[in-house]
């Protein structure tokens, strides 16, 4: 894997961490918990995510002749 394409991937990671992170923590806060709760629910959503969406989809044969 080409130095750009790890770099780009892993800026995919990192953001698709901080949104979860953020709307986890909205969605605890809007709900009443505390801030600590608020903070657990954040990285709960972290540990949910599903790091196969962010994979990058594979080129068929015909996509890379091109």
């Amino acid at each position: 894997m080409s130095d750009d394409l790890e770099l780009r991937m892993a800026e995919r990671v990192r953001s698709a961490c901080v949104e979860a992170a953020r709307l986890g923590y909205e969605d605890a806060a809007m709900s009443g918990l505390c801030g600590e709760g608020a903070l657990e629910a954040a990285i709960g959503a972290i540990e949910k995510l599903d790091l196969r969406e962010l994979l990058p989809v594979p080129r068929t044969m015909d996509e890379k002749e091109r």
